[in-house]
């Protein structure tokens, strides 16, 4: 099919366009999973269903992407990076097409769990430019591919937000179903498939665990709000979920071909990134999140602003520029300073702007000033993160491994938004008979993604040093060098 350009390859237009392709994927699942916020508060009634029921509609996406991440990444490890690839992008468009079609809520539950696949859309866009593009693009080109998560999150609120005003909600989905066919079929014609493989047996019984263990874990993670922290049902999917992944964790090291290589994973140069994805996933969160609720809220709290959705999705629109103008950037940085550095420095300016968040927010120009500071760090540190891991494991586990990053980043947001609202509950006063998180809970909020941001700071200065040239690594095979590389770390 289409190609990538390798060392010494300038054939065409698909060539040159594989890396903007794959990170129009990359928007496109960020995109797709947040379009459906400004939808919640409607969908009870244009559903005929409860509030809870609805929040389905976001828990099913996350619960789906986060089992198939880490599963899909092995899968497109052994079969074909670009297969899966557009397997993933298949589904996304195929959800978006379902929840198009209906206003069952059953059914768009199910839809949106099809979306949920499209999560693996960016690790295995970074395992194909590991693998396909030169060394000296490899850089920039993989930092653009891990920022598409910010970018697209931050388009996504105000593009459904004009949609939901402007004209019936079934218009939003049939809006990601054509861009998402787009993404597929462009990605069918640029992209080339990886040579790379890993052979063997795919571990069903590895997957099938991980599966049970993480629905468990995400499950009481994002209901545990809902249905009370201390109930029955939330204390028995946590025990759940450590006694199903304890027992998966020992399969796997027991395993000849396991899903996730733990050996490896266990490493200090593989296991710090994913410590430090999962505290930054939960500081980069928490960014969004608490501004979104913090405009809204109404003025006669003495700090909201009232705005709008349309408007709330406007000021987020910046974080999504700044991701985008400075991932080249921030790839520059790692190639002269190394990525441990550039993941550093991204959590320490994460937390200055979470400063700036404290220190002020009830003037626009600054809650948009602290917004957009904490997304130059996390850019900064997104883009670090792949590289880290394409340094650190061999070059027919990239997919795998990334999708396993992805996964705790993930974790980290879900484990943000359940922090940050049980801060925001604890934390209210009346206003107009409402109901409000005060000024004082949203300070707390910010200071506690701050100092998360300082840890992951911590962990990543951690992370042993590397100075070895990505072109060796990326031309060794399992068993070769960057096997060596990642073993040394242990």
């Amino acid at each position: 099919m289409g190609n990538v350009p390798i060392p010494g390859d300038t054939r065409g237009l698909r060539a040159r366009l594989a890396v903007p392709v794959l990170a129009f994927g990359g928007i496109l699942m960020a995109v797709t999973q947040t379009v459906v916020v400004p939808l919640l508060p409607d969908l009870p009634r244009l559903t005929g269903s409860s509030p809870g029921a609805v929040s389905w509609l976001v828990t099913a996406t996350l619960l789906a992407g986060a089992v198939l991440t880490p599963v899909l990444g092995r899968a497109g490890d052994m079969y074909g990076k670009r297969r899966v690839l557009l397997i993933a992008l298949g589904l996304m468009a195929g959800g978006s097409v379902l929840c198009a079609l209906t206003s069952d809520i059953r059914l768009l539950i199910a839809a949106r769990a099809l979306q949920g696949a499209s999560a693996a859309v960016v690790p295995l866009s970074i395992s194909i430019l590991r693998d396909e593009l030169p060394p000296q693009r490899t850089a920039s080109a993989v930092a653009l591919m891990s920022s598409t998560v910010g970018i697209g999150a931050a388009l996504g609120l105000p593009l459904a937000a004009l949609l939901v005003q402007y004209a019936d909600w079934h218009v939003m989905f049939w809006v990601t179903a054509g861009l998402s066919t787009c993404g597929l079929l462009l990605a069918r014609w640029a992209v080339r498939e990886s040579p790379v493989r890993s052979p063997g047996r795919f571990d069903t019984w590895g997957a099938l665990g991980l599966a049970a263990g993480l629905i468990c874990l995400l499950l009481a993670v994002s209901q545990g709000g809902q249905w009370g922290w201390g109930s029955g049902p939330v204390l028995g999917l946590f025990a759940g979920a450590v006694g199903i992944l304890s027992l998966w964790w020992r399969m796997q090291l027991r395993s000849e071909q396991p899903l996730v290589d733990l050996r490896l994973a266990s490493g200090r140069r593989v296991a710090l990134p994913h410590v430090t994805a999962l505290l930054a996933g939960f500081a980069f969160y928490a960014n969004s999140l608490v501004t979104a609720q913090l405009v809204q809220a109404p003025a006669g709290s003495g700090y909201g602003l009232d705005l709008s959705i349309v408007a709330t999705g406007l000021c987020l629109l910046p974080n999504g520029v700044i991701m985008l103008v400075l991932s080249p950037v921030s790839a520059r940085v790692s190639t002269s300073r190394g990525p441990r550095v550039t993941l550093a420095g991204g959590a320490v300016i994460m937390a200055l702007g979470y400063a700036v968040r404290i220190v002020d927010s009830r003037d626009l120009w600054v809650i948009v000033l602290g917004a957009a500071v904490v997304s130059t760090g996390t850019t900064f540190a997104y883009s670090a993160l792949p590289t880290l891991i394409l340094r650190a494991v061999p070059v027919a586990q990239t997919a795998s491994a990334n999708g396993v990053n992805v996964l705790m980043r993930t974790i980290g947001q879900s484990v943000s938004s359940a922090a940050i609202a049980a801060v925001l509950v604890r934390h209210t006063s009346a206003v107009e008979g409402l109901r409000i998180p005060t000024l004082g809970g949203y300070r707390l909020a910010f200071a506690m993604a701050g100092a998360v941001a300082l840890v992951a700071c911590a962990a990543a200065l951690a992370i042993p040093s590397d100075t070895a040239p990505e072109s060796g690594r990326a031309a060794a095979g399992p068993g070769g060098p960057a096997q060596e590389t990642a073993l040394e770390g242990r």
